[in-house]
Formats: C-alpha cells, sequence, structure tokens
C-alpha cells in the first residue's frame, strides 16, 4: 500500500511553470519542533521535474539566504517561518531559468519614480535602516515609502525607535539576501500585491491523475 507524503500547508502556488513544461509547483510549510520548514513540491511525473524543483530550492537559498535541512527541506537559519518573504523568495525562483545565472540582489537600487539610488544598510538585531543619495522631502517620502513597501512585502516590524525609515525582522537576525530580494518590488508593492492575489485567484493545484 503506497504511503501518502505530509507535505505540509500550501502556502503558495505557481500554476504554469513557464521554463519546465508547464508543470505545476507549490510551495508547503511545516514545523519541525521549533523551525518553519519549506517543501517545494510537484505532482507531476515528467522525466526532469525532479531536477526542476531542485533548481528552484537552489535559487531559493541563493535569492532568499535560505538553507537546506538534512530532510530536503529549506528553512530560514533563524528558524522562524517569515512565511510573506518566503512566498516571494518562491515566485521569484520559479522565475529563473534553468540556464539562467541566479546571484543575491544587492541592497540597493536606482528608484525609477524619484531617480534616486535607495540603499539598505543593517544596522544589527534584525533591523534595516533605509537611505538615499538625495535630499529634501521628495526624498524622505520616498523612503518613507519603499521603508513601507518592505513592511508590507516581508511581513516586517517597526523598529523599537519607530523611525519611518527603519524596519525590522521579529526574529532579530539578519536576512541580507532576503532584504535584498524585497527591496526591488518594494518601490511598486500596490502594483505586486494585486498582480499577487489576481495570480492566487487563478491558481488551482492539479491532482496527480490530471497531471502527466
Amino acid at each position: 500500500m503506497p504511503s501518502i507524503l505530509n507535505i505540509g500547508r500550501r502556502v503558495e502556488l505557481v500554476p504554469i511553470d513557464t521554463h519546465f513544461k508547464d508543470i505545476t509547483i507549490g510551495l508547503y510549510r511545516q514545523q519541525v519542533n521549533d523551525t518553519a520548514v519549506y517543501r517545494v513540491h510537484t505532482y507531476s511525473r515528467l522525466d526532469g521535474a525532479i531536477n526542476r524543483i531542485q533548481e528552484v530550492m537552489k535559487s531559493m537559498c541563493i535569492l532568499g539566504g535560505m538553507q537546506e535541512t538534512s530532510d530536503g527541506l529549506l528553512c530560514f537559519p533563524c528558524g522562524e517561518k517569515h512565511e510573506a518573504a518566503c512566498r516571494r523568495v518562491f515566485l521569484e525562483a520559479c522565475k529563473q531559468a534553468s540556464d539562467s545565472p541566479v546571484e543575491p540582489r544587492p541592497l540597493h537600487i536606482l528608484d525609477k519614480k524619484s531617480q534616486l539610488t535607495i540603499s539598505v544598510e543593517s544596522v544589527g538585531n534584525g533591523i534595516y535602516k533605509v537611505s538615499s543619495n538625495g535630499e529634501g522631502r521628495s526624498a524622505v517620502r520616498r523612503i518613507t515609502a519603499i521603508a513601507g513597501g518592505l513592511k508590507k512585502l516581508g511581513e516586517m516590524d517597526t523598529d523599537a525607535e519607530n523611525s519611518d525609515d527603519r524596519v525590522a525582522f521579529s526574529c532579530g537576525h539578519s536576512h541580507d539576501a532576503l532584504v535584498g530580494l524585497l527591496l526591488v518590488r518594494a518601490p511598486n508593492v500596490r502594483v505586486i500585491l494585486r498582480q499577487e492575489e489576481a495570480t492566487a485567484s487563478r491558481g488551482v493545484l492539479t491532482a496527480p491523475s490530471q497531471q502527466t
């Protein structure tokens, strides 16, 4: 009698992986003792599907600073779930083609709206400070907006000083690769969230009997 794999609670779904034969890939979360762990899974039995899953996992480690456990699952070094941020790491990893190089995102971007260079710096205890190379009210507004975008995308907190230019991870640990990835999306957070909601409303995990 075949065993049933407990893959956990689904937290994100890519209905069609355009980089590998349109298979469906899901991200699932489990709790192992005090550590939140994630499984990248597909029901597809196509040749190469397992390799594609391994590629996505490797990309998540690079882009999100995650690490692989001895059981072939993924987690953040701090052991916390950071679920909203992990979902975005997963989605970004699934956008990577098999033959494309994957590198961590830098902690600075060119903000197209203001034409300012926005930088994020770790100041310890999981706190990150957002700054720019500009001055004046417009620069302050963009810094505040992008800090707010980071908070929404990564479910981050306001730091203890309640500063508009600082955000913090509740775990108290630094996550530079993760912040670099979120920073790319932070200036357009409203658009990103609307797109994700639209995608989620269309996403349905196909049963194994219906996948090739």
